[in-house]
């Protein structure tokens, strides 16, 4: 350790982050640390080269953080364009298949519409992944695909961690999704840093699959809140109700949530800025559907929702915001917004 002219006080230790903070009168020592904090920094960018596959609405911003974390190194995606593009941003490199991207990589995080869309890419790295790579899912999909996938790559000593995400497209520009893990503590602890880097709630639910099960409550929970906000608010369009004083007040109170906040304010305006597109909420309570039938069970909020979000694509609204069922609420009390 370099010598000090002054007194050493010893601030914090965490071994975790391989972190001390030493304080002298000369300030030496601090400087001293610091070069170890970027070295240990340097160690672990090394040793969390991360590949992203699905550069969507969600995965272009998740990949963007990483990127700022040092730990990007490749990205692959269905339309190349899109992967060009990332690439000239932030440096990494476009593989020509998710093989090659998990050849080159220690985490690979995937970001995909469809079960049959994570299974595919996972039959494609299996053969490529290297023994003790860790495959984060940040997909949406059912339990059971969540458990096939692990099973997929288990042969290969890969770890497989299904972490869904929610939060929408500001979440994951602003790095603030909550990530709900299913898998191995070891594999998640491993992983953590890369998982922290695209979130600022990270939690482990349990086994691979617990993550999706998780996802899945969270979905018929955004299901209910839309249909009560937008109800709410053509409610109260049709009594006449001043919509901007209306919304400030509720969400000051027991009724008060995101979605009422962050979309009310312009649903009632006729606009529904993308957060999470209607086709892609329907797919996930299609999942839901799925997971309730196994139990007998059909789930009130998830058949209407599912119900209202068809209605919606059928009349080409499938690609907007959620919060478009303000659309069908408003139509209830004859208040037309479709050329809005």
């Amino acid at each position: 350790m370099a010598p000090s002219a002054g007194p050493v006080r010893l601030l914090r230790c965490s071994s975790r982050f391989a972190t001390v903070r030493l304080e002298t009168e000369d300030g030496r020592l601090k400087t001293y640390c610091a070069i170890l904090q970027d070295s240990y920094r340097q160690l672990l960018n090394i040793t969390m080269k991360t590949g992203f596959i699905g550069l969507g609405a969600m995965g272009t911003h998740m990949a963007r953080n990483l990127h700022r974390k040092g730990y990007l190194t490749a990205v692959w995606n269905r339309s190349q364009q899109k992967a060009e593009t990332l690439a000239a941003e932030t440096g990494c490199a476009v593989t020509d298949n998710p093989g090659a991207l998990a050849k080159s990589c220690r985490v690979v995080v995937t970001c995909v519409s469809r079960d049959s869309d994570v299974l595919e890419v996972m039959d494609s790295i299996a053969p490529h992944i290297r023994p003790g790579t860790i495959v984060v899912d940040c997909s949406t999909t059912s339990a059971d695909t969540a458990r096939q996938a692990a099973a997929r790559l288990a042969a290969a000593d890969a770890a497989f961690l299904d972490c869904p995400v929610s939060g929408g497209t500001e979440g994951a520009r602003d790095a603030r999704l909550a990530i709900m893990v299913g898998g191995n503590a070891d594999a998640f602890d491993r992983a953590r840093p890369v998982l922290e880097a695209m979130g600022d709630h990270v939690v482990l639910m349990g086994d691979v699959g617990a993550g999706q099960a998780t996802k899945a409550c969270n979905q018929i929970m955004v299901a209910g809140i839309n249909q009560a906000v937008t109800e709410s608010l053509a409610f109260a369009r049709a009594e006449g109700l001043d919509m901007d004083k209306l919304i400030g007040v509720l969400e000051n109170g027991a009724a008060g949530n995101w979605f009422l906040k962050n979309r009310g304010p312009t649903m009632v305006r006729g606009d529904y800025p993308l957060g999470f597109k209607v086709i892609l909420h329907e797919k996930d309570l299609g999942i839901c559907h799925d997971m309730a039938e196994r139990h007998s069970v059909q789930l009130p909020v998830v058949e209407m929702t599912l119900i209202h979000y068809r209605r919606l694509a059928d009349e080409g609204h499938g690609d907007e915001d959620i919060s478009a069922l303000y659309r069908l609420k408003s139509r209830l009390f004859g208040i037309d917004v479709s050329n809005k």
